[in-house]
């Protein structure tokens, strides 16, 4: 199986919890976090649209919610996309854990996770605090 996820979501993807923008968002999102689970998972990088947010009600015209917020979220996926191949296909769990290697303090994440509306019920996060 593939999932595509952009640079941002590979650390929401760690610390979800169930919450999300909709119904049909937490749906989407609890079944690509189960699948990313699985040791035949493969994950393209992208700073764009991703699996994920093709659920999202805030997606619109392929970017989220309006120019100015797409492009606050382009520059939290290029902060972690830095860290990786972007043309590289990667298997999950070797990405996840890398993930978890390269992002394991909250400065290394002070550019991606300051100011989420998610950060009080993140479990990725607040293992950082």
């Amino acid at each position: 199986m593939r999932i595509k996820l952009r640079g941002h979501h590979l650390l929401c993807l760690l610390g979800f919890q169930g919450y999300g923008y909709s119904e049909d968002f937490v749906f989407n999102m609890t079944r690509i976090n189960e699948k990313r689970k699985s040791k035949d998972c493969i994950i393209t990088l992208t700073n764009e649209a991703d699996d994920i947010c093709s659920s999202c009600p805030n997606l619109k015209d392929n970017i989220c919610e309006n120019e100015k917020q797409n492009e606050i979220i382009v520059k939290m996926d290029n902060e972690i996309l830095s860290h990786f191949d972007s043309k590289r296909k990667y298997n999950s769990l070797e990405l996840f854990k890398e993930v978890s290697l390269k992002f394991n303090t909250l400065k290394s994440v002070e550019n991606v996770c300051n100011n989420c509306k998610w950060e009080n019920e993140c479990l990725f996060y607040k293992k950082l605090e």
